[in-house]
């Protein structure tokens, strides 16, 4: 495969860059990576057709882009001005006023929102939580003896959660999901993008009369006040990079305890092949294999890079887990990885997102013991974009059992945290100030026009 990735590396019609799109790309990102360490640690690639940008492949140049927001500040609508409004990547990589897009004590004061409220959320209630949810999925299939574990499972079980923690009743709740499984599976997606925002409107307006012990009342009573568009936009990010990055964990997870011969042998033995499972996929192929963009204040000589002001800096995730630098460290148990990015922007949800990953994979391996891939693994196909390690499906086979059905709403279920958890910027009580009604879905559309383009990442 390295031969394929070579010419698009000296391939005039891309300025010598080299293309992070494709199905070649795709399928072997590995071999591409590769052909870029032969520039150093910094290498030049284009995101899409003609959308330059610097990937970074050296683990510890990595380290020191994430660690020095001063000089590789996130905003990017300097380099977002000179970019057509049809940019394939401009959706995911655009300007929004939330804690991923801002820095310094814009990007603190959003921050602190979101972690202090995520820190309230009781692991054990959130365990609960996802075992609940996946004897519902599982129930759904485990009579027929074969299922697509990415479409009917992993991408599912994500978007239910999120039901949960952010407190939505059974009939928001399901439109909630219906409109987020509508964007991802573009099912008439301007519909679906109005039916999200107008969802999410009502959410905070329900919030806002009822507050409770969910993440929505949780960022409305914080000290950082946060508007409503800035709820919205912070409520909204979660959703979306706990969805699809997710969803992509769990089946990758899956995919490897099944197919890769180190874990075949002990799925019988509880839960420490699926941990050692999740520590290798987040070292080998996290779900985010590239992102993270940042953008120079000033042309910047870097790692032997001259790197421009304001052209991307991109972060590969994967090229720099797998540095040859490297090798000799043990992956067992070692979380060093860059999966969940690091610095003041590291993903403040990672041990949440793990623990749901594992007890999904852990549900799904005791119901269906003798579970196998359906076809070879080299069959499997990757969805093509520059910055998802992504299947497009996960089918496997099994024996039928008969798993009576669960059903989607229990009465008097759980809440996430009965006893808060005290934060230092966080108030015990779940109170809110009153403040007016959200405008309507009407007047608020055109700024949502990009979120189905966003969400959908391709």
């Amino acid at each position: 495969m390295t031969s394929q990735a070579a010419p698009g590396q000296a391939c005039p019609a891309h300025n010598g860059r080299m293309p992070l799109y494709g199905p070649e790309f795709a399928a072997d990102p590995a071999a591409t990576y590769r052909a870029l360490r032969e520039h150093g640690p910094v290498a030049p690639v284009e995101l899409a057709p003609g959308v330059h940008a610097n990937l970074v492949v050296g683990y510890a140049a990595a380290l020191d882009v994430l660690r020095n927001p001063s000089a590789f500040p996130r905003d990017p609508r300097r380099w977002q001005a000179k970019m057509p409004p049809d940019c394939p990547v401009l959706p995911m990589m655009m300007y929004r006023p939330n804690c991923l897009f801002t820095d310094g004590a814009h990007h603190a004061r959003l921050r602190a929102a979101v972690t202090d409220s995520l820190a309230r959320v009781d692991p054990n209630a959130l365990r609960g939580q996802v075992e609940q949810t996946a004897d519902v999925l599982i129930a759904r299939f485990a009579g027929n003896g074969e299922a697509d574990l990415l479409g009917e499972y992993a991408k599912l079980l994500p978007l239910m959660m999120f039901n949960h923690l952010y407190g939505c009743p059974p009939e928001l709740g399901h439109r909630l999901l219906a409109a987020m499984s509508a964007i991802f599976d573009m099912v008439d997606p301007e519909q679906a993008n109005a039916d999200l925002t107008h969802c999410m409107l009502e959410l905070i307006a329900l919030k806002r009369q009822r507050p409770d012990h969910d993440m929505p009342s949780w960022m409305m009573a914080h000290p950082a006040r946060l508007t409503d568009e800035e709820l919205i936009h912070q409520l909204i990010l979660l959703m979306g990079a706990g969805t699809e990055p997710e969803q992509n964990l769990i089946a990758n997870g899956i995919r490897l305890l099944l197919a890769d011969d180190r874990f075949a042998g002990d799925l019988s033995g509880g839960s420490m092949p699926v941990e050692e499972a999740l520590d290798e996929v987040l070292w080998t192929d996290p779900p985010m294999a590239n992102y993270s963009a940042s953008y120079p204040v000033e042309d910047t000589d870097f790692a032997g890079v001259r790197l421009p002001s304001a052209e991307p800096v991109v972060i590969s995730f994967s090229a720099a887990n797998n540095d040859p630098a490297l090798a000799a460290q043990q992956r067992s148990g070692n979380r060093a990885h860059l999966a969940w990015s690091a610095g003041v922007h590291a993903c403040p949800a990672q041990q949440q997102a793990r623990l749901i990953a594992s007890v999904a994979m852990e549900k799904i391996l005791d119901a269906l013991p003798d579970m196998r891939l359906a076809v070879p693994v080299d069959d499997l196909v990757w969805r093509p974009g520059p910055f998802h390690r992504a299947l497009t499906e996960l089918p496997v086979r099994f024996t039928p059992v008969a798993v009576p059905v669960q059903p989607d709403e229990s009465p008097g279920e759980p809440r996430w945290n009965v006893q808060p958890t005290p934060s230092s910027s966080t108030p015990q009580a779940v109170t809110s100030t009153p403040s007016p009604r959200p405008s309507p879905p009407e007047g608020r559309q055109p700024w949502w026009r990009s979120l189905v383009r966003f969400l959908r990442g391709r």
